[in-house]
């Protein structure tokens, strides 16, 4: 669900898309004299829609597995979303970045922010409901603030994050049922839903620490990484499944869905926010995703809801909020990054 955003403006422990499952918000740009982009939707239309787009993705996911692999399912995914953004480059007349240093940092990226959490969460589908998967993708920036504490120098723990934190915890108990003794729970799916969002939070810190500033666009990089991630997953898909003895139409059109949609548009949807609103209200969208999982799973593929799930549901995107830096303290990291990376860049000139 994640892609790279690595502006110099990075988050401090973002969420997506906690994001969704499906992208690192991009950044806003950081060329002197730059202007916001205006898009031909009211940005609020474009905020409602990716927040519908990424909020579907794991009922797709679900449909999707109905009829093909878990494996096949990201295949597909990772197939389609690259495609879209193949033509979007061409369009733009962008290249894909050059560098075979870039490229390393990028295939590392492309399994941790993609290959990766996307097999997990289908994977886990098979077992536990879309809605839990959903639920389990909102853990991602109670992840990424606990790493980031111990990975990233420029952030610093507060009482208001470590309350965030510890808060966001007890959503998870709730939502799994821990005074029930985690009875009738797939443990294996769940875990794997976790571990996906772990892998998001994992991703983003890699990327900030070796990709930011590089000097390339979001879609490039993008592009880059989705191709690369596409590559991973056909050849190991060929290893672990076979093919399907027939075409299940359903399922093969929520994977195209997933992938033109939930992992291309609305990448290109998120950067148009950035640019126009900032990163700030486009992460927003992150609290949105988990609600409309659950109203998805719900309405569409009739699946239970226990009492605990929402309620769960809200203490831990209450105590994702809490782990996002304020205003102020945002400000002062982005101030502190961009004298950092101004050193780096004068000791490599002279040297």
């Amino acid at each position: 669900m994640s892609t790279v955003t690595p502006s110099p403006r990075s988050r401090v422990a973002s969420a997506p898309s906690a994001a969704p499952p499906a992208a690192t918000p991009p950044q806003e740009s950081t060329a002197p004299g730059a202007l916001p982009r205006r898009g031909g939707l009211d940005w609020r239309i474009r905020f409602g829609v990716l927040s519908l787009v990424w909020g579907f993705s794991f009922l797709l996911i679900k449909v999707g597995t109905h009829g093909y692999g878990p494996l096949q399912v990201t295949l597909g995914r990772l197939f389609f979303g690259t495609a879209v953004l193949a033509v979007a480059l061409i369009a733009k007349r962008e290249r894909l970045p050059r560098g075979a240093r870039t490229w390393g940092h990028l295939m590392v990226a492309a399994f941790l922010l993609n290959a990766l959490p996307f097999s997990l969460f289908a994977f886990s589908e098979l077992t536990i409901p879309s809605t839990l998967a959903g639920i389990c993708n909102a853990t991602t920036p109670l992840w990424g603030m606990a790493l980031s504490l111990v990975a990233l120098s420029e952030d610093r723990p507060t009482r208001r994050r470590v309350a965030g934190l510890g808060i966001g915890f007890i959503g998870v108990l709730t939502v799994l049922g821990a005074w029930q003794g985690f009875g009738g729970l797939d443990f294996a799916g769940t875990a794997m839903a976790l571990a996906a969002s772990l892998s998001y939070a994992i991703g983003w810190i890699y990327v900030r620490r070796t990709l930011a500033g590089s000097g390339h666009s979001n879609l490039s990089l993008t592009g880059a990484q989705l191709l690369l991630a596409t590559v991973q997953l056909a050849v190991v898909t060929p290893v672990f499944t076979t093919l399907p003895t027939h075409v299940a139409v359903v399922p093969l059109l929520a994977i195209a869905a997933l992938g033109i949609l939930g992992t291309g548009l609305a990448f290109l949807i998120q950067y148009g926010l950035v640019a126009e609103v900032g990163p700030t209200t486009a992460q927003m969208v992150t609290y949105f995703v988990p609600v409309i999982a659950t109203a998805a799973g719900v309405a569409v593929l009739g699946e239970s809801l226990s009492w605990s799930t929402p309620v769960g549901a809200l203490i831990i995107l209450a105590g994702a909020a809490l782990t996002q830096p304020r205003a102020r303290m945002r400000r002062t990291v982005i101030r502190r990054s961009r004298i950092r990376r101004t050193r780096i860049q004068r000791t490599r000139i002279r040297t």
